[in-house]
């Protein structure tokens, strides 16, 4: 009888596999989450007819949306400024460009102006040097 009653248990008590245990897991819960939402809607309902009782001073708050469609208007405002961060780095390179073009015409009207100073520097120099200073008559006139 004990073999028999062993292999009667064997093949009456099922072994569950980690898929069973996961789907039977994912069940319960999935269950329970129904249930909880089922009883949050009771209780809404339950107060929104003792609240219809009452002269409605206070309006009732909206249910908010569910986290999955936040989630999805999060990333949506996420997405839309990095498109604006994006634009604006875009308009600031092309600042950027026009004013190193703006930089390099300036540079290049600079170098003859650089030249043209040290050439007049270098005459006033010459010519300085041609005109004798007479010591005297700066101390007569002054």
């Amino acid at each position: 009888m004990d073999g028999e009653i062993g292999s009667g248990r064997r093949d009456s008590v099922r072994t569950m596999t980690e898929p069973q245990q996961e789907s039977r897991d994912g069940g319960v819960v999935a269950r329970s989450i129904d249930e909880f939402v089922t009883q949050l809607r009771r209780f809404t309902d339950r107060v929104q007819g003792l609240a219809g009782a009452v002269p409605a001073r206070i309006p009732l708050p909206s249910l908010p949306s569910p986290p999955g469609a936040m989630s999805a208007a999060q990333l949506k405002a996420i997405a839309q400024a990095v498109k604006a961060q994006r634009q604006s780095l875009a308009a600031m390179r092309e600042q950027l460009t026009a004013y190193d073009e703006q930089m390099a015409v300036f540079e290049r009207v600079l170098d003859p102006l650089l030249e043209w100073s040290t050439t007049w520097a270098r005459l006033e120099q010459a010519v300085g040097d041609l005109i004798p200073r007479d010591r005297s008559g700066d101390q007569a006139g002054g």
